[in-house]
């Protein structure tokens, strides 16, 4: 049995299916499901904590309310993470926090030169995490 889930989501078009992707799944009534995103720092030199938003980010607003739209439609109990940081160690971070025994996270489907560049969230979550990591594929 799933005791807590953590969704890990961002502002891309892909939410919609993770979110879909949860819930198909058999959740219990007594499961718990975290619904995260992990703000980017923005570059720069200042001293600022890295786990928590900082309330002059323009878009902390809608990712609280998108979050808050998500969490509505769960039939079990939930809590909002937002943190600021890197998105693959911030996840893992908050798996390690809450305890859960999933992590669910979209994947962008990058390859080649692009993957490289950018790097894939998914891929270093699925290496980091201590438990099972259900990644949801664009369609």
């Amino acid at each position: 049995m799933l005791d807590t889930i953590l969704v890990a989501l961002d502002c891309s078009d892909l939410c919609e299916r993770v979110m879909e992707t949860v819930q198909d799944l058999k959740l219990h009534s007594s499961t718990k499901v975290i619904l995260s995103h992990v703000i980017i720092p923005p570059e720069s030199n200042l001293e600022l904590p890295a786990d928590r938003p900082h309330p002059e980010s323009p878009a902390l607003l809608y990712i609280e309310k998108q979050l808050q739209a998500f969490q509505a439609q769960l039939p079990v109990e939930s809590d909002i993470e937002i943190v600021t940081g890197d998105p693959a160690e911030e996840i893992v971070r908050l798996a390690n926090i809450h305890q859960a025994d999933m992590i669910v996270l979209g994947c962008r489907g990058l390859t080649g030169l692009k993957r490289i560049v950018q790097g894939s969230v998914s891929s270093e979550v699925l290496e980091a995490a201590n438990c099972s990591v259900l990644v949801v594929k664009p369609k």
